[in-house]
């Protein structure tokens, strides 16, 4: 787990912590004892279904709405006791954009600076650098309704950088978007945290929170149905296996016949082995062939993925309804 530090001199290498977060809505629990752990200069991804709670959970921490039970502190400040430290150090981004499309984008920035009491100068200043940043200068005097999603979606990231914040919610921050306006970003989210940056993400798309996150937690039911890396959520779920495919048929019948536990394939001369894929299950496999004299033509390792974790722990429910929260472009090479 990263344990770099806070920055602006606080020592504490967690940015968030949850210990028995709940929340109710009348009769109807929305959060039923959440803990949470989130180090500082990480990704945190919460994963879950529509309703599962996700902006609840951001709308607490961002002191929006206040919590029922729970021990909650962010950025190293206690968030029942001193809401207002937790603003200076947070910024948050959600899916329906704070953007004011009848004022320019600059003047969207200048607001924002004006807010966090910046001088005007300062205030200008920062607002160039961040335009350019997010690479806005050339609409920077357009009305911001003339923007496009993507645009819309990092400028409205813009102003929240304005008061430099060292934690940020970005809450379902690419719903809607088209691919290249969401691989752009998550350059941007990348770039966040190699500032050091903690930020905390609730997506919908599985692959977005496997291609970001250094943590994921996936919230069904108002609990936390598991937590980890995107590697150790994937060991959670059976079927990974190692493929063995051979051309030769003899060489195919007597690994078949050595190989007692691999499922038969005899149509495609392939042996499929049970195996969480492992450095030291393959090694194992390779040196038994190789005890064996055997030579296979292809091995492929299969692990389950975030798609597979994602419906055996919310019980197969689509994430949205009529719509893929699995985008069918292909998966980009891991990082």
């Amino acid at each position: 787990m990263p344990t770099s530090s806070m920055g602006h001199g606080d020592p504490s290498p967690v940015a968030v912590s949850t210990v028995g977060l709940r929340k109710s809505y009348g009769d109807k629990t929305v959060l039923d004892g959440i803990d949470l752990r989130i180090p500082a200069g990480s990704v945190f991804a919460l994963l879950g279904p529509n309703g599962a709670g996700k902006t609840t959970v951001v709308k607490i921490l961002s002191t929006l709405i206040t919590a029922d039970a729970g021990e909650l502190h962010v950025g190293g400040h206690d968030l029942a006791a001193d809401p207002q430290a937790v603003r200076a150090a947070i910024g948050v981004t959600g899916q329906f954009s704070a953007v004011d499309g009848l004022i320019t984008g600059e003047e969207n920035m200048l607001l924002m600076a004006d807010l966090h009491h910046l001088s005007k100068s300062e205030g200008r200043r920062v607002a160039a650098e961040l335009l350019e940043r997010f690479d806005l200068v050339e609409a920077a005097k357009k009305p911001a309704s003339t923007y496009s999603g993507g645009m819309k979606r990092r400028l409205d990231i813009a102003m929240t950088l304005v008061g430099n914040p060292r934690i940020i919610f970005l809450d379902e921050p690419t719903t809607g978007l088209d691919p290249r306006s969401r691989h752009n970003m998550w350059g941007i989210i990348r770039e966040l945290v190699s500032d050091g940056v903690t930020v905390f993400l609730t997506t919908q798309y599985l692959d977005e929170a496997d291609e970001l996150a250094d943590r994921i937690a996936v919230l069904n039911d108002g609990r936390i149905a598991a937590e980890g890396s995107a590697e150790e959520l994937k060991r959670i779920v059976p079927g990974g296996h190692v493929r063995l495919r051979f051309t030769d048929p003899a060489a195919y019948q007597s690994a078949a016949s050595a190989l007692r536990e691999a499922t038969r394939d005899d149509e495609a001369l392939a042996l499929q082995i049970p195996s969480g894929g492992s450095q030291r299950e393959l090694r194992s496999i390779l040196d038994w062939l190789d005890s064996a004299g055997i030579e296979a033509d292809e091995l492929t390792v299969h692990t389950p993925d975030l798609d597979d974790v994602f419906f055996a722990l919310t019980g197969g429910t689509d994430p949205q309804p009529g719509r893929s929260s699995l985008p069918s472009q292909p998966k980009e090479a891991v990082r």
